[in-house]
């Protein structure tokens, strides 16, 4: 018989709707052990605000996983700095976000969970406490001494990944480097084949500019650095398609011919799929040696405590990493470094 899995769940911005996620997810039984990396006293008092019954079960590295029933959930605490105040931001709990996802990169690292589902933050929190802090991806990036980590998100059969991630618009052009394109593409290509089990992923590049640069007219970054970039990236045997004008990519006929696309930065990719997919998308990071999902919205502050909060994008992160571990084939046995 195969031992249970260990997903761990990190419940974010305590003032947000994240610790009311965590709860919602444990008001029905899953097929893996759910254990959320977090304060239990916060998770208790957001359970008592929904009206919903909340068991806890302390876990550690040495407790074996095994799945709950609903109503139920396991935990590895973290204290809060200052007790929270759903809708109202406290800079003095930055630390125990950080904690909360240090802790989970470690526990897979390690191998003693198969993956981790992180409910939104708010990086001002962490920003305003003077630590820098871009966001989830690139923090578990340098947990995982990963350098280039492939943010992607998926709506369906729609997998959006992005070249560049949090970065100001006038800065995208100076970022999209040979080097880089060859990083993520190689990433994207070799994710998409050892946690999605595809082939031979076919991808779809958009250009940076209006009509891909339109012959050099309106830029020549296309000319310059993406076309000769993913010339060289065929000749090693990847399937790739472009640059492509990002306002044609994006329509069926076209998006047929791909298994993932790769935007250039956030909103030319994400605009899109969150319109086609919105509060049921994932975010998923490729390139890391741990599996990690994430929703695809923020923390809705105004929701936290009332009851509105919708969990369609968690649960649909949860399914994708119990599909992704189960296909790895559980936990990973590593070191953190």
């Amino acid at each position: 018989m195969q031992a249970a899995l260990r997903l761990l769940l990190t419940p974010g911005e305590p003032a947000g709707i994240g610790p009311d996620l965590c709860v919602q997810l444990a008001q029905r039984a899953h097929p893996v052990e759910l254990v959320a990396v977090g304060d239990p006293t916060l998770l208790q008092r957001r359970a008592a605000l929904l009206g919903l019954p909340l068991r806890l079960h302390q876990v550690d590295g040495t407790t074996m996983p095994q799945p709950y029933p609903a109503g139920e959930l396991g935990v590895m605490p973290v204290a809060l700095a200052a007790t929270e105040t759903p809708g109202q931001l406290d800079v003095r709990n930055a630390g125990y976000l950080l904690d909360t996802l240090r802790i989970a990169a470690d526990e897979c690292l390690a191998g003693r969970a198969a993956g981790v589902v992180t409910a939104p933050l708010q990086k001002s929190v962490i920003n305003d406490a003077g630590i820098p802090f871009s966001g989830h991806t690139e923090y578990f990036a340098e947990r995982c001494g990963v350098a280039m980590p492939v943010m992607m998100l998926t709506a369906g059969t729609l997998r959006v990944a992005l070249a560049t991630t949090h970065l100001p618009l006038r800065a995208v052009p100076d970022a999209i480097t040979p080097q880089r394109l060859i990083q993520v593409l190689r990433a994207l290509d070799q994710g998409l084949r050892d946690q999605f089990g595809i082939g031979q992923p076919r991808i779809l590049v958009c250009g940076l500019n209006p009509h891909a640069g339109e012959g050099g007219h309106l830029g020549r970054e296309e000319i310059d650095v993406i076309a000769p970039t993913l010339d060289q990236l065929r000749g090693e045997g990847l399937h790739i398609e472009g640059p492509l004008p990002a306002d044609t990519l994006f329509t069926p006929r076209v998006l047929e011919r791909g298994d993932a696309v790769l935007a250039m930065y956030h909103d030319q990719g994400l605009t899109v799929l969150k319109y086609a997919g919105f509060g049921g998308a994932v975010n998923v990071t490729l390139g890391l040696p741990i599996i990690r999902t994430s929703v695809d919205h923020g923390t809705a502050l105004t929701l936290a405590g009332s009851g509105l909060a919708e969990s369609g994008s968690m649960d649909a992160a949860l399914q994708l990493a119990i599909e992704l571990a189960q296909r790895r084939g559980g936990a990973v046995g590593r070191t953190c470094a």
